[in-house]
């Protein structure tokens, strides 16, 4: 079917228009309740005890004291929990299962080593804090380079060392790719570093037994209810029948709350066992020290270039920190290596990857997830070759960019991208902005020896969004009364789903938006549901429900045709008026009402529903263009404009993209500035709070200027493509990028994530005093030994997962 942007407008229709958010209503008023807010009776509080030691063994953990607290009913650890070992969202190996009480090995601070349970929030926090531990400490590993090293402490003894997953490409590109007549070679090692996901609600559960049945119903702020519920049966051994899983109104999902973690099955694990209900809500600081990271590479990036700024060969080796339990957060370097080529033309890429074991929180998923370091390792590459063969960053990439006419274009490291249009978005974001007039001022100001420096920062990107393709659920039910019901098995955690999907739905039928209603988030009410991860919701399950629209109208015009005495094959739907009739006569129209309540009493109410499959991913793309000022005194950014030309296929919801824009552009640029998680040398977090995890307010960023081309993907019947972690995508390396180049003219020519005060300072400071340090360093030995294996044994490694999130 031709995706609807290639379609012609028709009057009345509410697609591409601004169509208000129906969801807000209910949150602005309460309606919605968060898991915080159930009303289960007869609860019990659950707090949990976190490690104080990042690697140790445990000799006994004492609960007498906890016990005594007034108000706790129980302390259990794990082997009263009885739940074993078990993966969390994406296994690695059999060698990192994870229990959800430490049993005689902790190997992170704020691991789990007990669960305490009370009649209330307060003393269920005392009854945590008067447990204590007795660990015997071992060594830590906290670098993930050193973790390698041949006298590293190896974090799972029998996994024998501290390789998570490791694998070599299939193209080798070896120095003399680099020793070529004509060719430049730009090198640099790249830090992306770890972050706090942080969404305004906390990862938290609340599960209860059923006493008639037995049944576990799971309470749950996830991304994923049916992915949960199949793991958590998995868990703890219980068939399908027996449990539900229901998101009730979720505060934020970034990547961070995909799939099961081990407090879920901790806390439903409680329930059965006290045989009352259990709220798990924890305290922001547990949920930054415990709840997954995301990022964590180190890349060390090679670049030839030619004399006419034409790319040659590109080598990347990138190392990867798990964390201490290798979880989602491992596979990730999969999907950079699958997006290293971006939106440019390679001789050829050789990408290798290493994921290290650490004494650290454990790693997974942060909007993106593993696309925007791709897009950032190899943007700040680019940058910093204009900068050593003196072309201008957009010249750079405009010789350099996939034409329009490629596409469908199989890539050199095996994605095919299904449509772009790269130079279009380089060009707009480019007029947008200003450049030459930018690029005048910011020459200007260095003349005169401005202590405020200008600096413009270019990035270009392409990602893929719904991973290699996917299946989705959606159904529609319209009432007699005229309203609708929509079903889908993505789940929204503040991205608009109602309000999208009903845009779809009103497109065909002309029932008003605001009368239509989205049932997710419920394993009994779904039957089946991917979730909502990777940007995957709209061309999927946005597709479901438009297909199964289709589906019930062929149903309401056999119906009317009965009721008008017509032939079905003269029903039109008068979409601006909301009603459907025979052609030509309008006056006999019959309400969307007076159909549904007939098709009631035929005992055939209005229904479709549709499992709509994609053959492969979509490849959102663009440009971002961010100005700085950098203060040569003190160091200090301050980000003065940052313009976004963002596709995302066709634009089914103007305001929806524009919210994700803004959105996406702050992350990316609290990544850019100002945020990271660092440890102690003791493996002690001390960014784990808000005090100390710098997350940027509206006061610390610019208007953002957001601009959507559209070129539809011919995957889908909506010509749809993700938007969700798009702009995060274009905006960390454009704003890096942007840093570097106001610092440029004093021969900086990298700095590292985040480009805070500090750093930047210190970077002039030495850019004054002639020692800038080099941005590349030789990667550490374990790619040499990684490929001394392959070619002795033939094996490349351990291939990451494609993991859709």
């Amino acid at each position: 079917m031709t995706a609807l942007e290639h379609r012609s407008p028709t009057p009345g229709s509410v697609l591409g228009t601004r169509v208000l958010r129906t969801e807000d209503p209910q949150l602005l008023t309460g309606e919605r309740l968060y898991v915080a807010d159930l009303p289960l009776e007869g609860r019990l509080y659950a707090s949990f005890v976190g490690s104080d030691v990042a690697h140790g063994t445990i000799e006994e953990i004492h609960t007498e004291d906890a016990l005594a607290v007034p108000g706790v009913v129980r302390v259990l650890t794990a082997a009263e929990l009885g739940v074993a070992p078990h993966h969390g969202f994406a296994p690695v190996g059999p060698s990192f299962l994870r229990p959800p009480l430490a049993d005689g090995v902790v190997r992170f601070v704020g691991e789990s080593i007990a669960l305490v349970l009370a009649d209330t929030p307060q003393a269920a926090a005392d009854g945590a804090d008067a447990v204590w531990a007795e660990i015997d400490p071992l060594p830590v590993v906290l670098d993930m380079e050193t973790a390698f090293d041949a006298d590293a402490q190896v974090v799972f003894p029998d996994h024998g060392s501290n390789r998570a997953l490791t694998t070599v490409g299939d193209t080798k590109v070896d120095d003399t790719a680099f020793t070529a007549d004509g060719v430049h070679v730009t090198r640099g090692r790249y830090v992306n570093q770890r972050m706090a996901v942080a969404p305004m609600e906390p990862a938290c559960c609340a599960a209860e037994i059923d006493p008639d049945s037995g049944r576990l119903t799971l309470w749950v702020a996830n991304q994923m209810p049916h992915v949960v519920k199949r793991q958590l049966c998995d868990a703890l051994d219980l068939d399908p029948d027996e449990v539900r899983v229901v998101t009730p109104q979720v505060g934020g999902g970034f990547g961070g709350k995909a799939g099961l973690s081990h407090e879920y099955s901790a806390t439903a694990a409680a329930a059965r066992i006290v045989g009352r209900p259990v709220v798990w809500v924890p305290p922001r600081s547990d949920d930054m020290k415990s709840s997954l990271h995301g990022r964590g590479q180190v890349q060390y990036a090679e670049l030839g270039v030619r004399d006419d700024g034409t790319f040659a060969s590109m080598r990347i080796r990138l190392v990867n920190d798990a964390g201490s339990y290798p979880n989602v957060g491992a596979h990730l370097p999969g999907l950079t290596k699958n997006m290293a080529q971006g939106t440019y033309r390679f001789d050829e890429i050789q990408f290798d990857i290493a994921v290290a074991v650490t004494n650290t929180t454990p790693m997974g998923a942060y909007r993106g997830a593993g696309r925007p370091e791709a897009t950032a390792l190899l943007e700040r590459l680019i940058d910093q070759a204009a900068l050593e063969i003196g072309m201008d960053p957009l010249e750079i990439r405009r010789r350099n960019l996939l034409a329009d006419d490629v596409f469908p274009y199989e890539t050199m490291m095996g994605p095919t991208y299904d449509s772009g249009r790269y130079t279009l978005t380089l060009d707009q974001a480019a007029a947008a902005v200003g450049y030459d007039a930018l690029r005048t001022e910011q020459a200007a100001r260095r003349e005169r020896g401005d202590t405020k420096l200008l600096g413009i920062g270019v990035a270009s990107y392409v990602e893929v969004t719904s991973g290699s393709g996917g299946t989705e659920f959606g159904a529609l039910d319209v009432h007699s009364d005229g309203s609708a019901t929509m079903y889908a098995g993505t789940q929204s955690h503040g991205q608009g789903h109602q309000t999208a999907y009903a845009m779809l739905v009103s497109e065909q039928t002309g029932i008003p938006v605001e009368r239509i209603r989205l049932v997710d988030g419920d394993t009994d009410a779904i039957r089946t549901g991917g979730g909502t991860g990777g940007s995957r919701s709209l061309q999927l399950a946005g597709s479901a429900v438009h297909r199964a629209t289709e589906l019930m109208v062929e149903q309401a015009r056999n119906v009317a045709a009965t009721m008008l005495e017509a032939d079905a094959a003269d029903i039109v739907i008068d979409r601006a008026a909301g009603t459907i009739g025979v052609a030509g006569v309008p006056a006999q129209a019959l309400s969307w009402a007076d159909v549904a309540s007939q098709a009631e009493i035929d005992d055939a109410p209005l229904h479709g529903e549709f499992d709509f499959e994609q053959e492969n991913g979509t490849f959102p793309f663009g440009t971002h263009i961010s100005v700085v000022e950098v203060d040569r005194d003190t160091g200090r950014v301050t980000p003065l404009r940052h313009v976004a030309v963002d596709d995302c296929g066709t634009v089914i919801a103007p305001l929806l993209v524009e919210g994700q824009q803004h959105g996406g552009i702050a992350a990316g640029i609290g990544q850019a500035l100002f945020e990271e998680i660092r440890f102690d040398e003791d493996g002690n977090p001390v960014t784990s709070n808000f005090a100390e995890y710098a997350i940027p307010s509206a006061a610390e960023l610019p208007m953002f200027e957001t601009i959507s081309t559209e070129t539809p993907s011919p995957l889908n019947p909506l010509g749809a493509k993700g938007i969700g972690e798009a702009a995060t995508i274009g905006s960390t390396p454009a704003v890096q990028n942007a840093v570097v180049d106001a610092l440029a003219h004093l021969g900086v020519r990298h700095v590292d994530l985040p480009c805070t005060s500090e750093r930047v300072w210190q970077t002039i400071r030495a850019a004054e005093a002639g020692t800038l340090a080099d941005p590349w360093r030789d990667p550490p030995a374990i790619f040499s030994e990684l490929r001394a294996e392959a070619a002795a044994t033939g094996d490349s490694g351990d291939e990451p997962d494609e993991v859709v999130i």
